[in-house]
């Protein structure tokens, strides 16, 4: 899921389960999946220019407002496993991202998901408009402007 094509970026992240993010019965906390979440929207603002500090630099605040996770199967202690995250463009002033969680060992389906970002100025007022700074973004990474 590496790269851009048709206009989607995506980037995946590769993980290895710790002991600190089971639980009792030797399986991944569901708390834990929101960093997994986290940490492949932190390399797709690497790869792509759109890190945390580049939305703060730019004025903004991204804070999400939704988070969803869809659990499809466990993941335990010692697994690695491979998280694809994918850039959904929209017409909105959101940031809007889908997620894949995946067993590297069988390529089986971990858990699914998306997340929402919202834009606030500094004074954290609720942007409705894209902010030039996004758009521009978009145009740099071949993102059609709805």
């Amino acid at each position: 899921m590496e790269g851009s094509i048709h206009n989607m970026l995506t980037t995946s992240k590769e993980i290895d389960i710790r002991f600190s993010e089971v639980d009792s019965m030797n399986i991944v906390w569901h708390g834990s999946y929101t960093l997994y979440f986290e940490d492949a929207r932190e390399l797709f603002g690497e790869k792509y220019g759109l890190k945390y500090m580049d939305i703060y630099e730019n004025g903004y605040y991204a804070p999400l407002i939704e988070l969803h996770i869809n659990y499809k199967k466990p993941l335990t202690y010692k697994q690695k496993a491979r998280v694809n995250i994918r850039f959904r463009n929209t017409k909105t002033a959101k940031i809007i991202f889908d997620y894949e969680i995946y067993d590297i060992a069988d390529n089986s389906l971990i858990a699914t998901g998306y997340s929402v970002q919202v834009f606030l100025d500094k004074t954290f007022q609720l942007v409705w408009s894209t902010p030039a700074f996004f758009e521009a973004w978009k145009r740099k990474n071949n993102l059609e402007l709805h």
